[in-house]
């Protein structure tokens, strides 16, 4: 047993600078490698979080722009409907006036015409008038014999 305990010491005295060789190496790994590796993972990290925290952030103010650019749209085309139906109504309106100038010269124009022909149809009549007895005597020449006209004359008490 003892031999056993010797050959275990032997073993560990053998170890003792793979031992310390293996804290060395990581010591070494930890200041080398590790903590700049964390540091480096962290400040990935950061700069992700970051950039998708601002990612949000423009998202949200063009959301914000959006609702901005729809609100004047909608605003801008309410403007535009309101202008085309003031527009329609001020066109309507000087249709309509125009429609009344017409018809008004229209009436004017049935007037003078209506006073026109009433005028003629006055001067018709006279004419008519005038011209009956003559048309009258033709009538009475054409049917009398020629011998007859003497006393139809004086009968009719000298209408020619």
């Amino acid at each position: 047993m003892q031999e056993i305990i010797l050959q275990v010491g032997a073993l560990l005295l053998g170890s003792v600078p793979t031992l310390i060789l293996f804290v060395f190496l990581v010591i070494a790994y930890q200041f080398l490698v590790q903590t700049p590796l964390t540091k480096m993972l962290a400040e990935r990290r950061a700069r992700t979080l970051g950039a998708v925290e601002a990612a949000q952030k423009s998202i949200t103010a063009a959301e914000v722009r959006a609702a901005e650019y729809a609100e004047q749209l909608r605003l801008a085309r309410t403007e535009v409907f309101r202008t085309r139906e003031l527009k329609m109504q001020e066109w309507a309106a000087d249709r309509e006036a125009a429609i009344a100038v017409a018809r008004a010269r229209a009436a004017e124009q049935v007037h003078k015409a209506h006073a026109a022909l009433t005028t003629e149809v006055v001067v018709a009549r006279q004419s008519l008038l005038a011209s009956a007895d003559e048309l009258a005597m033709q009538v009475v020449r054409a049917i009398l014999p020629q011998g007859t006209e003497q006393t139809t004359g004086q009968a009719t008490g000298g209408i020619r």
